[in-house]
């Protein structure tokens, strides 16, 4: 395959390269806003009933005289007195206002503002029998990433990853802008799954543009880049958060910029590969000249021509022709082999990563102090990952990150609940090992598929991970059964996909394929190689027996 060497010829990691995966990059930092948005628009702050309208305080004994009491002495939260309190209860009364007889909260609730002033649970009182709409409000979003991994993946392997961005940067600018300025509660939800929906295709084709214009030795850098912007985009909504505390603000604010990166993403530029693996070698001229020309290599530029294209890319223009289908990840045996192995450690990471996510919930602190410590966890964890990545390989980076938060998740579920310290520790190790594990796999994924169908088997690799974040919540019902029990899931999957990982191939210092033909050629190559050695070894030991060696 040449195109690693006639990315070379256009300058490498040229201005060209540095600008466009600089602009395609920099939304990721209002991505992982986005993905957490609710941790602090849907805070449910302390909240109790409101009392009758016809109350009398200065009769009734004030506020307090209206509130049952809890286990703990704090106000109950969805009851209140049938009518006001005013002494304690006497035995075998049937009086209300000595028994203290109760009743849901009827005229709503009051609730304690001083942390957030304004919430999509205070505004449509999402507590209590409603509290399930919370939830369903981020389950919807899910739902919308994972349609969105599936439909804009196929797209971006007919349309192109330029047009493709484009149109999600608009949709999100629009619907989260929708969503800041909704009037019910349905409302926000249809704006909230749009969101999803596009921002799902966002961080895909993020990935798959910026590969698709590196040389070989540059694509773990950018891997590691784009997870480390969105490791500070946590960071980032913390701040943001914790200065715009009203949620229609904090939410008009992350998504306003995302009309200027509509706007510019008109000056991307498509890759060139994806227009020769669709058979259009004029574009693909045009593209390379143009990139020859920003970079400063309009003498290499103009030495290209359709003979020397047809000539370097012969193999990918004869077997490459026209756009597979997603049905061909189950079609083709090769590329089933890949789905099934990829798919499962998908799965397994965001599994692992939205339980853990959900037990890291009991961090006695702040909940902004709580978005840092999951963003600060992220930084040496991917560090470490990258310089894995790099020396050693996919392989052995997918198979250790996996399999170390396994153990540590499994670890967590026998150590004494009372021993809050080492559970803490052993939870955030695990959680930056799945941070790891995610940066890794979307690396492996892209550098795996071949041209033709990266960006659907990118948009089925992501559809896993999102089944896996909707079975999470669910297998954490099981602690009723045993509290450890969910932690024993939750580690074991992620062990098991580990051993997955060894049969998938290296790709360290391997060209991207743009065929079928040729993933499968590379697949082939080791084996060829092993041989080859095999028979060179089969003359050198004659030799040395007949030297008596």
């Amino acid at each position: 395959m040449a195109f690693n060497d006639l990315l070379q010829q256009v300058g490498g990691v040229g201005r060209f390269q540095q600008i466009q995966v600089t602009l395609v990059v920099l939304p990721l930092l209002l991505m992982a806003s986005h993905n957490t948005l609710q941790n602090f628009t849907a805070a449910i702050p302390t909240h109790h009933c409101r009392p009758p309208a016809e109350a009398n305080f200065s009769q009734d004994g004030g506020l307090e005289a209206w509130l049952p009491r809890d286990g703990q002495g704090q106000p109950e939260s969805c009851l209140r007195f049938t009518v006001p309190r005013r002494g304690p209860p006497f035995p075998n009364s049937t009086d209300a206002n000595s028994t203290g007889a109760t009743e849901p909260c009827t005229n709503g609730w009051i609730y304690d503002n001083s942390t957030f002033p304004s919430t999509i649970v205070t505004e449509w009182d999402l507590v209590c029998s409603n509290r399930a709409l919370r939830q369903l409000a981020q389950s919807l979003y899910m739902v919308g990433v994972l349609l969105g991994a599936m439909v804009f993946g196929y797209l971006a392997d007919r349309l192109g990853r330029r047009k493709v961005l484009i149109l999600n940067y608009l949709q999100t600018a629009v619907s989260g802008t929708c969503a800041a300025f909704a009037p019910n509660f349905p409302v926000y939800c249809a704006f909230r799954l749009l969101s999803g929906m596009s921002l799902a295709s966002i961080a895909l084709n993020c990935m798959t543009l910026s590969l698709e214009w590196l040389p070989i030795h540059t694509r773990a850098c950018v891997g590691t880049l784009i997870g480390y912007v969105y490791s500070l985009g946590q960071f980032l909504l913390a701040g943001v958060a914790y200065a715009v505390p009203h949620w229609r603000h904090l939410q008009l604010l992350v998504s306003v910029p995302f009309f200027a990166f509509f706007i510019y993403s008109w000056f991307f530029i498509e890759s060139a590969r994806w227009h020769s693996s669709s058979g259009r070698l004029d574009l693909t001229l045009k593209t390379l000249q143009r990139v020859a020309w920003i970079n400063g290599k309009r003498e290499e530029g103009t030495k290209l021509s359709m003979e020397v294209l047809r000539a370097s890319l012969q193999k990918e223009l004869t077997m490459g022709k026209g756009q597979a289908s997603a049905l061909e990840l189950l079609r083709c045996p090769a590329l089933r082999h890949l789905f099934l192995c990829l798919s499962m450690l998908w799965f397994a990471t965001s599994f692992a990563y939205y339980g853990l996510v959900m037990d890291l919930q009991g961090f006695g602190v702040s909940i902004y102090l709580i978005q840092v410590i999951f963003g600060a966890v992220d930084l040496p964890a991917k560090l470490v990952g990258f310089l894995v990545i790099n020396s050693l390989g996919r392989r052995p980076a997918q198979m250790a990150s996996l399999l170390l938060a396994g153990i540590c998740i499994l670890v967590n579920g026998v150590i004494p609940q009372d021993q809050s310290m080492v559970r803490t520790s052993l939870a955030v190790l695990g959680k930056g090992c799945l941070a790891t594990s995610f940066n890794c796999i979307f690396l492996y994924t892209g550098e795996l598929y071949p041209t033709v169908i990266r960006q659907t088997g990118l948009g089925m690799g992501s559809t896993m991970a999102r089944v896996g974040s909707i079975v999470s919540p669910l297998v954490g019902m099981t602690a009723e059964i045993y509290p450890s029990v969910p932690l024993f899931i939750y580690g074991a999957v992620p062990v098991a996909a580990s051993a997955v990982t060894a049969l998938l191939p290296e790709t360290l210092g391997q060209p991207l394929p743009d065929t079928v033909q040729d993933m499968e050629s590379r697949r082939g190559k080791p084996r060829r190689q092993q041989q080859d050695q095999q028979k060179q070894m089969v003359p050198l030991q004659a030799s040395a027996r007949e030297n008596g060696l």
